[in-house]
């Protein structure tokens, strides 16, 4: 099975890493930016729409929902797929987004399907790039779409042969935010499963060689409606017509080629090509009460420690700030104060986050496949050591049978997905099997998640494999917002010693395997660092009002 053969050549042990170049090429570093040259570019609106919208509204429904128009569909862009700041040291510049990236390398894509038209998004310019105009077969009346493709070599040019997995975080991420952004326009999202990944490649127009010959390709992902109404006549909507209106329709512009020369990874083609979802003929209704149900990487050997007497506890002013704001300033810790606190009932409410009934687990179509090993710090009430969170109960004996015969599976409080399994400080071992970053110790928790991988491969399909990814980066998503509210701050990791977290928790084979690691904590600014607003004319509102 490629799949399984791809995610065990790409794990990194403690003798060696995934294959790499070893060091970072900076002449050919890929352009961060996708644009479309000849393309018709149309401005989006850049009021903000929903500024007075609470954060719980993200997950509870209850924010009112705004007509769907350009105005709406740019404010869900811009707090989705925009840029949230500029940084600069030195003589170095460059752009962060609200969707975190691993090593802010940004390999997802979007487009946008609407008012007739497929579109693509450039969040530097906060507008639209018309690719084409469809005919009447393509007209909405109640909702749009919104398709995400990833573009492989943006991070294979740091990480080689692993960039395939950080792709998929990505995704994941992507999928959370747009989901949010949906929200709180009082709107929902859920992906459509019957598409095939030929036919969004083709509804999308990222397959036509004469308009991207050059260019890095763009690897089909997934495709999302997004309404204020009912999700059931989106989710039956028959593909083939729309894929038809699409290869009638005269394309505009030509794909930029990122960077002059590229270094070829074929194991990662390899598995894109065995991952892909061939669709599906019948549909599948998504719902909130149906289902049972990172980012950026800190660099490697992070030293960046303030040790003291006095904690830092957090965790007190959570809800008092809107949600859009908090969506804006979301951003990835690189170092953590150690002397952080995490109250103990704001971590149980982080954790209840994960359950599947509130958004965004309403934008996927399966129960929970991914559960949590956390490595618990310092958090108010909880003894320091290795727990278990699973977000489906119906994992319990089947994780008990899996791990170690000595774990106390000692449930915590009336929390009901949470064990503790071993009391211990564990602190250096979180550090270690996150490739000795000291980021994974100097946080309130760190964590891996877990996915039920190699029996899913086997029974759905090696498509399957993408969702599992997505699945983490959807809880990396919910954190790192979490972590925003509670007034710390969160980061994925992506680089860990696989099979080294497994032997942590005497996991053995492939039936559960840890696919994306996750720290919070207080953070430690770089006070070196110059930041700015992401874009211009947010700078000079600011320098108005404030």
């Amino acid at each position: 099975m490629i799949a399984l053969e791809y995610h065990a050549a790409t794990k990194h042990h403690f003798h060696r890493f995934a294959r790499s170049l070893g060091y970072l090429d900076w002449a050919t570093q890929p352009d961060p930016f996708r644009r479309y040259a000849g393309a018709p570019l149309r401005e989006l609106p850049r009021a903000a729409l929903a500024s007075d919208v609470p954060y719980a509204a993200l997950f509870d429904g209850t924010a009112a929902p705004h007509p769907i128009g350009l105005a709406s569909i740019g404010e869900l862009l811009r707090c989705s797929m925009g840029l949230s700041a500029w940084k600069q040291y030195g003589t170095s510049r460059w752009a962060l987004r609200v969707n975190p990236s691993s090593g802010n390398l940004h390999p997802t894509e979007a487009y946008v399907v609407w008012d007739g038209r497929v579109c693509h998004y450039a969040p530097r310019e906060h507008a639209l790039e018309e690719r084409c105009v469809l005919d009447e077969a393509a007209a909405f009346e109640t909702g749009f779409l919104v398709g995400l493709t990833s573009i492989p070599w943006r991070e294979a040019w740091k990480y080689g042969e692993r960039a395939f997995r950080y792709c998929l975080h990505d995704t994941g991420h992507a999928i959370g935010a747009l989901r949010l952004a949906a929200a709180m326009l009082g709107w929902r999202l859920a992906l459509l499963p019957q598409w095939s990944d030929a036919q969004v490649t083709a509804l999308l127009g990222v397959d036509r060689g004469d308009d991207d010959a050059d260019a890095e390709r763009e690897e089909p992902e997934c495709l999302a409606v997004v309404t204020a109404g009912e999700l059931g006549p989106w989710l039956d909507l028959d593909p083939t017509p729309l894929v038809a209106a699409a290869g009638r329709a005269a394309w505009q512009g030509r794909a930029n080629r990122l960077s002059p020369e590229r270094v070829e990874w074929p194991i990662i083609d390899e598995a894109a090509n065995a991952t892909r979802w061939p669709g599906s003929a019948t549909s599948r209704h998504v719902g909130a009460t149906s289902h049972p149900v990172g980012a950026t990487s800190p660099h490697v050997g992070a030293t960046s420690r303030h040790v003291g007497a006095t904690s830092h506890q957090v965790g007190a002013s959570s809800h008092r700030v809107g949600a859009r704001e908090l969506i804006l300033q979301r951003r990835s810790a690189l170092a953590f104060d150690p002397r952080g606190v995490l109250r103990g009932d704001v971590f149980h409410a982080m954790l209840r986050r994960l359950q599947p009934n509130a958004p965004p687990w309403d934008a996927i179509d399966w129960p929970p496949h991914v559960h949590l090993a956390m490595f618990v710090h310092r958090v108010e009430g909880l003894a320091p050591g290795v727990y278990a969170y699973l977000r489906d109960r119906a994992v319990v004996d089947e994780w008990k049978a899996a791990m170690r015969p000595d774990f106390l599976w000692e449930q915590v409080g009336a929390n009901e997905g949470l064990f503790l399994l071993v009391p211990i400080d564990c602190r250096r071992a979180a550090n270690r099997v996150s490739c000795d970053q000291d980021i994974a110790e100097d946080g309130f928790f760190s964590l891996g998640m877990l996915a039920r991988f190699a029996p899913v491969l086997r029974d759905r399909g090696e498509w399957w494999y993408r969702r599992v990814f997505w699945e983490c980066g959807l809880i990396g998503q919910v954190l790192y917002l979490e972590a925003e509210a509670a007034g710390g701050r969160a980061t994925g990791i992506g680089c860990f010693y696989d099979d080294p977290m497994h032997d942590i928790l005497g996991l053995s084979g492939h039936d559960w395997q840890s696919l994306y690691h996750f720290s919070m904590g207080v953070p430690v600014e770089d006070t070196r660092l110059m930041t700015e607003p992401g874009y211009s004319w947010e700078a000079t509102k600011i320098a108005k009002t404030g």
